[in-house]
């Protein structure tokens, strides 16, 4: 009689990176979406997909903090999927002849909003991939010992990841179109703002909502 042997099991994948993993991908496409509006922080303008950005940044910083840093990167290169995906999405409707039903006011709305430049899509992937590394390389680098000082770490990784984003993101964008001087300056005053205000209670509180996810596996 032969000993049956029995095929070694599959490593599962924590419920809190699945479900981590599913809301970076989404706030990659959101932020792209939300950057058509421009808001008013006091006295500074700043484009509106800074909050999906944040999210993402909170995001990559919770799951280098839970899953360690090389996962981290991982899903920031994961985050490059659908925002490719959409862009090349949003190119194949644009070029769909529309419904004659459809009102010439909302099409031409929709045409303006979708329609952004090559260069503009080309300078956010650039500005996305290397300030999200940058982001989790910082936040990983800075953990000692049982993590403590979340708090601090989250901020500091993402202001400096935000400085950085905004220099890429708009030099590529509008360098050359009209002096970009004083739009750079209001954006990274607003997002260093936004980092040091939202991000570390944010991280702390989806830290604490992944660990609870894992503990009810």
């Amino acid at each position: 009689m032969t000993d049956s042997v029995s095929a070694p099991a599959h490593p599962t994948m924590p419920r809190s990176l699945s479900v981590l993993l599913t809301f970076y991908g989404g706030m990659a496409c959101m932020a792209g979406v939300l950057g058509n509006k421009l808001i008013a922080l006091g006295p500074l303008a700043m484009e509106s997909g800074i909050f999906a950005f944040l999210l993402l940044v909170i995001t990559s910083s919770t799951i280098a903090e839970l899953h360690g840093r090389v996962m981290a990167r991982r899903v920031v290169l994961f985050g490059f999927v659908p925002l490719i995906v959409s862009m090349i999405l949003i190119r194949f409707v644009l070029l769909l002849p529309p419904a004659p039903a459809m009102d010439a006011t909302r099409l031409a709305a929709f045409n303006l909003i979708m329609g952004q430049s090559a260069r503009l899509m080309l300078a956010g992937l650039i500005a996305y991939g290397i300030s999200q590394t940058l982001n989790v390389t910082i936040f990983s680098a800075l953990k000692r010992g049982d993590g403590r000082f979340l708090w601090l770490r989250a901020a500091i990784a993402s202001i400096s990841s935000q400085i950085v984003d905004t220099c890429l993101f708009i030099t590529l964008a509008f360098y050359g179109v009209f002096p970009i001087g004083r739009l750079l300056l209001g954006h990274m005053l607003a997002k260093v703002v936004l980092s040091a205000s939202l991000v570390p209670a944010l991280v702390y509180g989806m830290v604490a909502f992944a660990r609870r996810l894992d503990a009810r596996e």
